[in-house]
């Protein structure tokens, strides 16, 4: 059956449907779990922190390297043309005022680095603490997973019952103590070197 609209009303168009996300449910949820870790994060920042972030920030950007030298230009041009402009120089070579400026400005920046690292090195470390205990949890989980498939393959009676060591040895949960002695005896350093070497 044809719609019948008045003479010259103009025919309503639906809005298009939101396209699909391609994005499955559990990808969509981590997701939210990753930005709900950020978010909290940016709440438990002090006043303090989050003013050392904003110039930490600013200081990282290449403007403020270029406006550092623009002043430094500044500066010594002025005081350097000031005798020939009949004026007196305010800061004379070899602009102790200056250099008095520039190392605070050095130590001030250093600073803020230095503070900003810390507190970065906390994070990875809060990080790569929730990284091993979901780790942890997920070998727990498959080495559960493994020893119900071992179960239903040897109560199946159409499935060949057979003894598989790879199979056994992979459903007993990994030792974390025993994997690090290991490590330590091949002489892997996961600390000191950033590129552990294996003696052979």
């Amino acid at each position: 059956m044809i719609e019948q609209r008045p003479r010259g009303e103009a025919p309503s168009v639906s809005p298009p449907a939101a396209p699909p996300s391609p994005l499955s449910g559990h990808v969509t949820q981590n997701v939210d779990s990753v930005l709900a870790l950020h978010h909290r994060d940016r709440e438990r920042r002090s006043p303090s922190e989050r003013v050392l972030e904003f110039v930490g920030h600013f200081i990282s950007r290449p403007v403020y390297l270029l406006a550092v030298l623009g002043l430094v230009l500044l500066w010594i041009a002025g005081n350097t043309l000031a005798p020939v402009l009949g004026l007196r120089p305010f800061d004379a070579p070899p602009f102790a005022l200056l250099q008095g400026l520039l190392t605070l400005g050095s130590f001030a920046t250093t600073t803020v680095v230095v503070i900003a690292q810390r507190r970065q090195l906390r994070l990875e470390s809060q990080r790569s603490h929730l990284d091993l205990q979901v780790n942890l949890l997920s070998e727990q989980k498959i080495t559960k997973v493994i020893h119900l498939l071992e179960e239903l393959r040897r109560d199946l009676p159409m499935v060949r019952d057979r003894v598989d060591p790879e199979a056994d040895a992979l459903q007993r949960r990994a030792d974390t103590e025993e994997v690090l002695s290991a490590l330590e005896e091949r002489g892997v350093d996961l600390v000191a070197d950033p590129e552990p070497r294996v003696r052979t």
